[in-house]
């Protein structure tokens, strides 16, 4: 059965027409958006047949073997010809004046969608998340595979619909759809920065150790258990020092210098022993006054009252 002879048949609606880009009807509108406008004896075909609404389509491209969906804005079209976004024309390698088939369809209501912008510069918006929703207020439907237009700042920006669930055409009106993004066509991992080498060395030669000081024992101050200050005072001993000074070698029919025949002798007058000194030398050797002052000294020491310890009173915890 046919209709008004525009190959209008069974119970459901399918023709074809020669599609031109919306410019041609000066609705720009329609660029940000999927809704086609077509001729009004298809809203009277429509209107008699049992459909759901809103009103979804099936454009088909025999030629090139690209299907689409999408909804409808008008019926004021003229005969055999419909009007489409051109980014629609564009994803289904469609020219002006091609054929194209248009078939009513009923889609599933979208529960998951991902998203792949062309370029990074999209995510670079202050909110693409709410310029992506105020967008796709004015689709019906999406599709895998094909490639949506974000007009936004006076800036175009293509986004490809790679999944969508539960089924490869789903309709969004009047659903709650998960959005996920992929990462952009033109992103890049940023690379590892490299090392800058310096000046006048080569890549593989290595830093010198750096020399790490040396522990040296017994550099700290001494301290008497009765609490009284110290009489002699022990010199401070650096690290370079130490590490400088070597022991004097004597032979044996070598004699001692004065230099370190008086430092002996001072040495034993502070009561101290020293390891490798001529004692038997000092008494031929030194004069009679260093002894007298260690004699002095000893008396002096002597007459000091000494430590003693546990000297206090006992007390009984009977009271």
């Amino acid at each position: 059965m046919f209709f008004d002879g525009y190959g209008y048949h069974g119970t459901s609606f399918e023709q074809t027409y020669r599609c031109y880009p919306a410019s041609f009807i000066e609705k720009p509108q329609l660029e940000s958006g999927d809704k086609i406008i077509m001729p009004p004896s298809a809203l009277d075909r429509l209107a008699s047949l049992h459909i759901d609404y809103p009103m979804l389509f099936e454009l088909r491209n025999a030629s090139a073997e690209r299907v689409s969906h999408c909804g409808v804005l008008e019926f004021i079209a003229e005969e055999g010809m419909i009007y489409m976004p051109y980014w629609m024309m564009e994803n289904m390698l469609l020219q002006e004046g091609d054929i194209v088939r248009v078939k009513n369809v009923t889609l599933p209501k979208g529960t998951y969608v991902k998203l792949q912008p062309h370029t990074k510069d999209f995510l670079d918006i202050s909110n693409p998340k709410a310029i992506l929703e105020t967008t796709l207020r004015n689709f019906s439907c999406l599709t895998s595979g094909d490639s949506i237009m974000v007009a936004y700042n006076n800036k175009k920006y293509y986004i490809d619909i790679i999944e969508t669930k539960p089924a490869n055409a789903i309709s969004i009106i009047e659903t709650d759809c998960e959005v996920d993004f992929a990462p952009p066509l033109d992103y890049k991992e940023p690379e590892k920065p490299i090392a800058p080498v310096p000046l006048g060395k080569a890549p593989d030669e290595e830093a010198p150790a750096e020399t790490e000081p040396k522990f040296s024992p017994f550099t700290g101050s001494g301290r008497r258990l009765d609490g009284k200050p110290l009489n002699y005072q022990p010199p401070s001993v650096s690290h370079s020092g130490s590490k400088d000074k070597q022991p004097n070698v004597v032979n044996g029919n070598a004699k001692p210098s004065a230099g370190s025949s008086s430092q002996s002798t001072s040495r034993q007058a502070q009561g101290k022993l020293v390891f490798g000194s001529n004692v038997s030398r000092t008494s031929k050797d030194t004069p009679k006054e260093p002894a007298k002052e260690t004699k002095q000294e000893q008396s002096s020491k002597s007459e000091e009252p000494k430590f003693q310890a546990f000297s206090g009173k006992k007390y009984s915890l009977r009271g």
